[in-house]
């Protein structure tokens, strides 16, 4: 017996080393193959909803040479239907206490290994790519993004598309002019190439306005409340927290950028003067992060102009929500195509150790971002979630009408932003306080303040942030009793001298999440938002079938009613201020990139008292605001109370005031025989776009929130 087994070893180790070839095979081909026929370059299709309003006769500036090089462009690849059903019901099995899988977060390479598309198919892409001299860099860990770089001329040859200078109000850009084209035979794994341009994402802050109502003026000037780190602790309930010990200990907070800090002492004076300094576990880094295999598509962008103030204040607000945790800035360069922020943001993703909490407070309307940059973001978000990463992003600062953000009046209608919109993230939105529309800030804010100039007295009943003409409370304070019309407050000589603008709290339903637009960044078309997920069930959350934004809300505005955020960006050359002397005379803005990063911070401490990650908060949050508002909402819990809000709320609901901004055109726009008329779902009649309610509202998603009642209730 013995010699047979010796003698026979040999045959009996080959058979099952080939079974387990035959098993590691099938397991291989379990996922179907999407590329089935013969790549015939002779066949193509459109990849419909991928080319920039900007790339217009207009603006057009001729070819640019064959010879540019456009560095680490990504095609995004698509998922067999059911391998993306298996993801989608994994996602709900890790959010459900009841599931065997609940938390059971995956790793990147189990992610990779789980929900790539068949490696046949992936060979077959880079395998065409390479065909037209494009170099294929590298393919992410998730299977579903591949990196590759060069020429205009390869790009032309493989896409169909040509790249062109253009010249947008003076500022040169290069973009696609037509939608990019690849063989059919590839059409059911290429979702296509998530930016063939070099327009960047915008950041979401507003400097301090400069107009109030005028009853906030006295002869001797303004009178303002600026909003410093105790005051957010206090008007939001961080302090018990602090005291028990709970104040982001052990958590990271990753904020996401393509630029550095102007100096990384500005964190350390923010902190110090903000009494911060104080939680020595708090830290603050910048990192660069390369991917986990291939050529390093993250550079160092150094400190980029115009970004720089949206890094340092992530950095130091998240700082303030979350003292003693670990800040890090992770920025990459932008490519001549790429946002630096999202190759920051994947190669984290498929690092080894993902991170549990980022910060997002960038973006771009749906309609104008492509529904191949749109998919993107809901990839990558999608994986997140997976692997228990919380992703939290600005909803925007330009009320419903994302398209048109930085404008002084809206012309494309109501749109979101696609970098907030998607299913997996939580999007946060932007409200003021109404202290001063009610002429009650005695009573709220001490008229001295603390060594850490802290001035809040309690919670402060909220409203909307919202800087237009538009908005109901701001035409009242001035007098007039509409917004629209020729006798309306936005066609008198104060609205249209000092409030035109979109400056306003975003959120709205999702509209042109796929498809294409038949009309440049206006919704329409073959356009469509994402489905509503199950989770976003609450009262006053309309039946509309799709996602609707914002989810929670904090305080974003940036001085029309008196109050605006104090931070540190001694970059005086950048619209910054020397960080010396009484904060009041340092930077002040608004804007909904404070509330993403400051409730990032929030998540920290939900981490931390937990003890683990925590994936898409949403879950648990619209759970928790369904149980306090129940079928009718809560009048303990409804922001108007004020100081006398209940004190066990988890949230309070914002009822008064609206995020409706001003407009013109045919689109979205009531406008009553005004020149100037305002945001409507209606053009023929007065329905504001959007007015706050009952439990959840467009305006202020769930509302705002009690942290150290969100932390003990989570």
């Amino acid at each position: 017996m013995l010699k047979q087994f010796k003698s026979g070893f040999p045959i009996l180790l080959l058979g099952l080393l080939a079974m387990v070839a035959t098993a590691t095979e099938a397991k291989a081909e379990s996922v179907p193959r999407l590329v089935t026929l013969v790549v015939d370059e002779r066949q193509t299709v459109e990849l419909t909803g991928n080319t920039r309003s900007e790339a217009s006769a207009k603006f057009d500036r001729g070819r640019v040479d064959d010879t540019m090089v456009l560095d680490h462009m990504q095609l995004l690849l698509k998922r067999p239907t059911v391998t993306e059903a298996a993801l989608v019901k994994l996602i709900d099995q890790l959010h459900d206490p009841k599931s065997a899988q609940f938390h059971q977060w995956l790793t990147a390479d189990e992610f990779g290994e789980r929900f790539s598309p068949a490696k046949s198919d992936i060979t077959a892409v880079t395998d065409w790519l390479a065909s037209h001299g494009l170099k294929v860099n590298n393919v992410l860990k998730s299977g579903m993004v591949i990196d590759f770089s060069g020429t205009a001329e390869q790009v032309r040859s493989a896409f169909k598309t040509e790249i062109h200078n253009l010249n947008v109000h003076g500022t040169a850009h290069i973009a696609n002019m037509s939608n990019p084209r690849i063989p059919a035979a590839l059409a059911g794994v290429v979702g296509g190439v998530i930016s063939l341009h070099n327009f960047a994402p915008r950041t979401y802050y507003k400097p301090k306005a400069k107009a109030q109502p005028k009853y906030t003026y006295t002869s001797d000037g303004e009178t303002l409340q600026a909003v410093v780190p105790a005051d957010l602790a206090t008007i939001y309930n961080l302090n018990p927290l602090f005291t028990a010990g709970i104040s982001g200990q052990g958590q990271t907070i990753i904020v996401i950028e393509d630029t550095n800090v102007y100096s990384t002492a500005d964190w350390s004076t923010f902190r110090s003067t903000f009494g911060l300094s104080s939680y020595t576990s708090g830290s603050f880094t910048q990192v660069h992060p390369a991917p986990a295999s291939g050529s390093n598509n993250c550079t160092n962008p150094g400190v980029v102009a115009g970004n720089e103030g949206e890094a340092e204040l992530d950095a130091e607000w998240a700082s303030a929500a979350a003292p003693s945790a670990a800040i890090v800035l992770a920025s990459c360069k932008d490519t001549n195509t790429t946002f630096g922020g999202l190759i920051a943001l994947e190669n984290l993703l498929n690092s080894s150790s993902p991170p549990a909490i980022v910060s997002i407070s960038y973006g771009e309307c749906e309609a104008e971002n492509g529904a191949t940059a749109n998919a993107a973001y809901n990839t990558t978000y999608q994986q997140a979630v997976t692997l228990g990463t919380s992703v939290f992003v600005s909803a925007g600062d330009e009320g419903a009408a994302s398209c048109d953000a930085d404008l002084t009046k809206s012309t494309h209608g109501i749109g979101v932003s696609g970098f907030a919109s998607t299913p997996y993230n939580v999007a946060v939105g932007g409200t003021d306080f109404g202290d001063t529309y009610a002429g009650t800030n005695s009573t709220y804010w001490s008229s001295t303040n603390t060594s850490t100039y802290g001035s809040a007295l309690s919670y402060i009943n909220e409203i909307p942030w919202n800087d237009s003409c538009a908005s109901v409370l701001i035409a009242t304070i001035e007098g007039y009793s509409t917004t629209y019309g020729s006798s309306g407050f936005c066609n008198s000589s104060t609205g249209r001298a000092d409030f035109l603008t979109t400056a306003a709290g975003s959120g709205g339903p999702s509209g042109c999440a796929t498809g294409s637009p038949s009309k440049t960044g206006v919704v329409g078309g073959s356009c469509k938002g994402y489905a509503k997920p199950s989770w976003q069930s609450l009262v006053g959350n309309p039946s509309d079938g799709v996602r609707d934004l914002p989810d929670v809300s904090l305080f974003a505005a940036n001085g029309v009613w008196g109050h605006y955020y104090v931070y540190c960006d001694s970059d005086t050359g950048d619209e910054g201020a020397a960080c010396t002397g009484a904060p009041s005379g340092w930077s002040g803005a608004g804007g909904t990139s404070f509330a993403s990063p400051i409730w990032a911070g929030f998540q920290a401490l939900v981490n931390q008292k937990t003890g683990a990650k925590q994936g898409n908060p949403n879950t648990v949050l619209y759970s928790l605001a369904s149980k306090e508002y129940g079928t009718s909402g809560s009048t303990t819990c409804n922001s108007s109370n004020g100081k006398s809000v209940g004190s066990s709320c988890i949230f309070y609901d914002v009822t008064q005031g609206d995020m409706d901004i001003n407009c013109t055109g045919s689109t979205d726009c009531y406008t009553d025989g005004g020149r100037n008329g305002v945001l409507s779902t209606s053009s023929s009649s007065y329905l504001k776009a959007y007015g706050t309610g009952t439990g959840w509202d467009f305006a202020t998603g769930i509302g705002t929130v009690n942290v150290n009642n969100l932390v003990n209730n989570w």
